[in-house]
């Protein structure tokens, strides 16, 4: 696993991945587009505002779109390479909400893997700046602004701010892994079937799985095909491991169980209270992730920090809930259907060294 989610040369972003920041000319000599975060930000490459679609575009945006864009919960950002925009002034700033970068040496667009006019496109950044939706230059560059806008619509607001309560420091990512994908490791679970979940204590100088139905009810198979596994890897690599970084600056490396488990109604799927860090061979983990996979199918099952108080934690669809292995967290019972998720563990070089060191200490599991 890579070190952050940015690869070693440009390429096209994607959904679910954080858009790359750069410092560019724009309203001030250099400005600096991480900035921007905590609002909706709309990143249109627009080649040459003198070409009839860019200028369409562009029409569209300051008159019937204008309103979008105020800078308190959305911005524009169009990207020229043409000089001559600037010169005949075919596109301008319109503050507040509406700012141009001058990319007459190309740096942003090779940032962005955009190297013509066929390659133009439009990117819908949410509040942490990651792509939700890449709306293409195309035939139809009256409705472009339109499929901007609906993407827009999408993306969650934030709760009106109130006063400040203790606050778990866990990371809410949604768009990790896509529908089908999720689809795909469910139909896995199904066609596997699932064996009862344990989890580990230190019994006599060992580190044993221990089965309690009273403190943990839950089945899980592990994802064996090749190619999930790397589509799965993939999707952690490029949507969760910069989230990291970016909040705890901490480089995760490495990946630790693919695995399916499932919290069914029937026993009223549960894991109480405990940390996935507390064993002689499970010490190395430094981080858990919780990826929903059919959220609004069950009831129940949220997460909860008992130690922050009582919020509780719930992905959306293929979205991430992701924490520290040192919080005492719980999975809380599942009371109508049946809650799937796909659970890894993250850790660095230094922990992959302890974990080779502590092997020793592990139980085979029976």
């Amino acid at each position: 696993m890579a070190a952050t989610g940015v690869a070693a040369t440009p390429r096209r972003c994607r959904i679910g991945e954080q858009a790359p920041w750069f410092a560019a000319r724009c309203t001030s000599p250099v400005f600096h587009f991480d900035q921007m975060a905590g609002r909706v930000t709309v990143l249109s490459f627009l080649g040459s505002a003198g070409l009839a679609d860019s200028a369409r575009i562009l029409a569209d945006l300051h008159g019937r779109h204008r309103g979008l864009f105020d800078d308190v919960t959305a911005s524009f950002f169009a990207v020229t390479v043409d000089p001559e925009d600037a010169r005949l002034q075919r596109v301008a700033h319109a503050l507040p909400g509406i700012r141009v970068f001058w990319d007459h040496d190309q740096q942003v667009c090779r940032r962005y893997a955009v190297s013509g006019p066929a390659e133009r496109h439009t990117l819908v950044l949410d509040q942490r700046l990651r792509v939700v939706e890449i709306v293409p230059f195309d035939d139809r560059p009256e409705t472009h602004l339109d499929r901007v806008a609906a993407a827009m619509a999408r993306v969650p607001t934030f709760a009106p701010p109130s006063v400040a309560q203790p606050q778990a420091p866990a990371l809410v990512i949604p768009d990790v892994f896509e529908p089908v994908l999720c689809q795909h490791l469910m139909d896995t679970y199904e066609r596997q079937g699932g064996r009862e979940s344990g989890f580990m204590r230190d019994v006599e100088g060992r580190t044993v799985e221990v089965l309690s139905a009273r403190e943990k009810r839950r089945r899980d198979t592990e994802v064996v095909e090749e190619g999930l596994r790397s589509a799965c890897l993939a999707r952690v690599r490029d949507r969760i491991v910069p989230e990291i970084a970016r909040s705890f600056q901490f480089h995760v490396t490495r990946i630790e169980r693919y695995i399916v488990a499932c919290y069914d109604e029937a026993d009223a799927g549960f894991f109480r209270r405990h940390r996935d860090n507390t064993t002689r061979a499970t010490a190395h983990r430094r981080f858990a992730c919780t990826i929903n996979l059919n959220t609004g199918e069950y009831e129940g099952g949220e997460l909860l920090f008992p130690e922050f108080g009582a919020q509780r934690f719930v992905a959306p669809v293929g979205g991430a809930v992701v924490f520290s292995c040192s919080l005492l967290h719980e999975a809380l019972p599942v009371t109508q259907g049946r809650r799937f998720a796909f659970l890894p563990f993250l850790y660095d070089d230094a922990g992959a060294a302890q974990r080779q060191a502590t092997a020793r200490f592990l139980e085979p599991a029976s």
